[in-house]
C-alpha cells in the first residue's frame, strides 16, 4: 500500500493527532530494523568480568571484555575506580588502548597495590605486574614464566601472591575452548594446573601444590599456612566432575584430602578463623557455571554439613564476612540474590533479591562494602559498588545501549511435581492486536538457568526481528534447590521437556502468539533438547539446533570430556546403554518432520562435530528440511564475530522462512503430537 506524499493538517492538535493516528494504521506495523544493524548495535555493549574490592571498601576494580582485530572474545583490559567519586581509568602494563589481555585484578592487603595479569610483552602469554592502586606510578612487571597464569590472590602479609599456573602451556584451560587437532598417536596428554606462589621481594616462584594435583581453584587460609584445593588427581578437562577438596601445605607437602564429595564441589572459600571452609556442592554440569547447597568442612577433619538444606535456591559464590556469616549470591526462582547464612544455626536471610543478574561479588573487609557486576533485561552491563542491594553505578559506558525488546514478564506454572518458572521477552514495537511468532530457548548447562541478563546474540535479536522469546527454566535448571536440579537425572529429555511444553502453554495464554509459528533453539544442551523436541512433538514449525547431541551412545566415546555424563546418567555407556539410549533422538529420529537448522564448531571438543553431522544426515535423507553450516577453528564456543553474525542471521532467515510465510510452513505443525 502507498502512503501519501502529503497530508493537509488543518485545525486544532485533535485533529493533528487523529490524521496521525490514522496515516500510522494505515501504514501498518513499522519496519523492522535490519539485522547487521541489530547485531552492530549488540555488539557495541561493553561487558564486564571479574570485579574485586580494596580491603578498606574505598577502590574497586573490574575487567572488560574487548574484542580483538580478528572478533574473538579473548582481549580484555582492568579498569578501577574510587567509589566515592568514580571516574574509571584502564589500568595496563602496555600503552593507552592497546588490545591486550589483561584480567584477574588484585588489590594487596593495605590496599596500596594492585595486582593484574598482561600479556602487554609477549602476546598470548600472561605475566604478573603490579601497579600502585591510587595511580601515579609505572606498573612492574613481576613474572617470567612459560604458561597459563589465572586468579591472584593476595598473602595475609601482603608479601606473596599466590596464582593458578598451567606450566609450558599454549592453550587455555577449560573445554570451552577449541581442541588442538590430533595427528599422528593420539594420546591424552595431561597438562597440570597447580598452586604457584611469587614471592614479591626476591622475584622467585614456588610450585605449592603436588605435580599431580590438578586444582580448579582454591583461597589461602588467614595464617597463610594452607590452601584449600578443589583438585583432583587426573585431567583437568575431563574430571571436574570427580574433584575433592583438598589442604595443600603453603610450604609444600603432601596434600590431604578432606571430603571427597558425591556430587562436584565449587569455589572454596575459607571462614575468618581459618578452622572451616565453606563450598558450593550439587549437581554441577560445567566447572565456573555454580549453583547448589553451601557446606561446611572442617579443616581439621569431620563431617561435612550442609547449611542449606531444603532451600529454593542454588548458591553461585561466596564470600565470608568478619562475624563468620557468609553471604552467598544464589539463583532465586528465576531472580538473582544475596543470603547470608548463620553456620551455627543454619539459619538463611535474603538480604537483597531482584530480577537481575550478578555476575561477580566482591566483599570489603568489613563485610558491608561490596562490589558488583550486574544486568537486566532494562539494565545494561555494569559495575556497582555500595552496601549489598544499594549499589551505585561505577560504570556509564552502557547508558546509551539500544534495547531491542519489549517487556520482560516472568512466568510460573505447574508440571507434574514441580513448579516451574521462565521469562517470556516481548517484541520490539509491540502490538497487541497482533499475533506473533515465539522462539522458545533453551539455555545450557544443563545444570544453569536464563537469568534476567541484557540479552546477547539470537536472544537480543529476535525480538528485533517481531518474535517473542520464551526461556525456560525446566527441571535441572538452578534456582529452585537441589532437588529440581537433579531432576533431570536418569531422564533427559523427558521431564525437562513436558515442562518446556507447558510453559509453552502458559506463554501462548500469557500472550498474543500464534500456536502454529512457535520455533525451537539452543545450544549444547538446549541444542540436544532442540533435536529431541522435534521427535516427540509437531508442534514446533522451525528448530536450530547448535552443538546438540544425537545418539547418547555415540557421543560418550566422541566426547573428550565424558566423566561429567555419569552424574546425569548414573553409569557408563558401557554398563548401562539403555539409559543412554532412552534420551537419544537418533533412536525416533523417523519422527522429525520440522525443518531444522545445525550448526557446530568443527574443533569442538564438548560435543564434537559427527553429533551435527549425524543429526543432518539422517533429516536429509528423510526428506525434512535441514541444514548443517560448520564453524572452522571454533570449540564448543563460538568466539569469532564474523562466525558469530553469520550464525545469528541464519537463525533469523531460517525462523522467518518458515514461521512467518504461511505458505513455507509444514502442516505438521498445526498440530501436537
Amino acid at each position: 500500500m502507498r502512503t501519501p506524499s502529503l497530508i493537509r493538517i488543518a485545525g486544532t492538535a485533535a485533529a493533528l493527532s487523529l490524521a496521525l493516528a490514522g496515516l500510522c494504521r494505515a501504514a501498518g506495523p513499522a519496519p523492522l530494523p535490519p539485522v547487521d544493524s541489530v547485531l552492530q548495535e549488540l555488539d557495541r555493549v561493553h561487558h564486564y568480568r571479574e570485579v574485586a574490592i580494596s580491603p578498606d571498601g574505598t577502590r574497586v576494580a573490574w575487567v572488560e571484555k574487548l574484542r580483538d582485530p580478528e572478533g574473538r572474545d579473548a582481549l580484555s583490559a582492568v579498569w578501577t575506580a574510587e567509589v566515592a567519586s568514580p571516574r574509571p581509568r584502564r589500568v595496563t602494563a602496555g600503552r593507552g588502548g592497546a588490545a591486550l589481555r589483561e584480567r584477574s585484578p588484585a588489590f594487596s592487603p593495605d590496599g596500596r597495590t594492585l595486582a593484574f595479569l598482561s600479556d602487554t610483552e609477549h602476546t598470548g602469554q600472561l605475566q604478573i605486574w603490579t601497579t600502585p592502586a591510587a595511580g601515579g606510578g609505572a606498573p612492574k612487571r613481576q613474572t617470567e614464566l612459560d604458561g597459563q597464569l589465572d586468579r591472584l590472590v593476595f598473602s595475609a602479609d601482603g608479601k606473596s601472591i599466590a596464582f593458578l599456573f598451567v606450566e609450558g602451556s599454549r592453550q587455555e584451560t577449560g573445554a570451552l575452548v577449541a581442541y588442538k587437532p590430533d595427528a599422528g598417536v593420539v594420546e591424552e596428554k595431561v597438562e597440570m594446573q597447580r598452586i604457584a606462589v611469587l614471592d614479591l621481594a626476591a622475584g622467585r616462584v614456588r610450585r605449592v601444590s603436588p605435580e599431580g594435583l590438578y586444582v580448579y581453584d582454591y583461597d589461602w587460609s588467614p595464617d597463610g599456612k594452607t590452601f584449600a584445593a578443589e583438585a583432583v588427581e587426573g585431567s583437568g578437562t575431563n574430571d571436574y566432575w570427580i574433584a575433592e577438596l583438598y589442604a595443600v601445605p603453603a610450604g609444600g607437602g603432601p596434600a590431604r584430602s578432606l571430603w571427597k564429595p558425591p556430587l562436584q564441589i565449587a569455589v572454596p572459600r575459607f571462614s575468618p578463623d581459618g578452622k572451616t571452609i565453606a563450598v558450593i556442592h550439587g549437581l554441577m554440569s560445567d566447572e565456573g557455571s555454580n549453583g547448589g547447597d553451601v557446606w561446611e568442612v572442617p579443616l581439621s577433619g569431620g563431617e561435612p554439613r550442609n547449611l542449606t538444606p531444603d532451600w529454593r535456591a542454588s548458591a553461585r559464590s561466596l564470600a565470608f564476612r568478619p562475624s563468620g556469616r557468609i553471604l552467598a549470591t544464589a539463583h532465586m526462582e528465576g531472580e538473582m540474590g544475596v543470603a547470608e547464612i548463620d553456620p551455627a544455626s543454619r539459619r538463611i536471610e535474603t538480604l537483597w533479591r531482584g530480577p537481575e543478574t550478578l555476575e561477580e561479588l566482591a566483599l570489603a573487609r568489613d563485610g558491608v562494602a561490596s562490589a558488583v557486576l550486574r544486568q537486566s533485561f532494562t539494565r545494561a552491563p555494569e559495575a556497582a559498588a555500595g552496601p549489598i542491594g544499594r549499589w551505585t553505578a561505577l560504570t556509564r559506558e552502557n547508558a546509551d545501549a539500544k534495547r531491542f525488546w519489549g517487556k520482560a514478564e516472568s512466568l510460573v506454572w505447574e508440571s507434574g511435581d514441580f513448579r516451574v518458572q521462565g521469562w517470556l521477552l516481548y517484541p520490539d514495537q509491540f502490538d497487541p492486536a497482533r499475533r506473533y511468532p515465539m522462539a522458545v530457548s533453551v539455555h545450557g548447562g544443563p545444570s544453569s538457568a536464563a537469568s534476567p541478563a541484557w540479552p546477547q546474540r539470537w536472544n537480543g535479536l529476535l525480538p528485533a526481528r517481531g518474535y517473542f522469546v520464551f526461556l525456560p527454566n525446566p527441571r535441572g535448571s538452578y534456582g529452585f534447590g537441589e532437588e529440581f536440579v537433579q531432576g533431570n537425572v536418569k531422564d533427559f529429555g523427558h521431564g525437562d521437556l513436558a515442562d518446556i511444553l507447558s510453559g509453552v502453554d502458559a506463554a501462548l495464554k500469557a500472550a498474543p502468539i500464534d500456536p502454529a509459528r512457535l520455533g525451537i533453539l539452543g545450544w549444547s544442551y538446549g541444542g540436544y533438547m532442540t533435536m529431541w523436541a522435534v521427535t516427540q512433538t509437531n508442534r514446533f514449525a522451525a528448530a536450530v539446533a547448535g552443538a546438540g547431541i544425537v545418539d547418547w551412545r555415540s557421543y560418550y566415546g566422541q566426547n573428550r570430556i565424558d566423566r561429567w555424563m555419569i552424574p546425569f546418567f548414573g553409569a557408563s555407556v558401557y554398563d548401562d546403554p539403555a539409559v543412554y539410549a532412552r534420551s537419544s533422538p537418533i533412536e525416533v529420529i523417523r519422527n522429525v518432520k520440522t525443518p531444522t537448522l545445525v550448526l557446530h564448531g568443527d574443533r569442538d571438543s564438548e560435543v564434537p562435530t559427527p553429533q551435527g553431522y549425524e543429526f543432518w544426515h539422517a533429516l536429509k535423507t528423510l526428506g525434512v528440511p535441514t541444514e548443517l553450516v560448520i564453524f572452522e577453528n571454533e570449540g564448543h564456543s563460538i568466539q569469532k564475530r564474523e562466525h558469530q553474525h553469520d550464525r545469528d542471521r541464519r537463525i533469523v532467515n531460517w525462523f522467518d522462512r518458515y514461521l512467518k510465510s504461511g505458505a513455507d510452513r509444514p502442516t505438521a505443525a498445526a498440530g501436537s503430537r
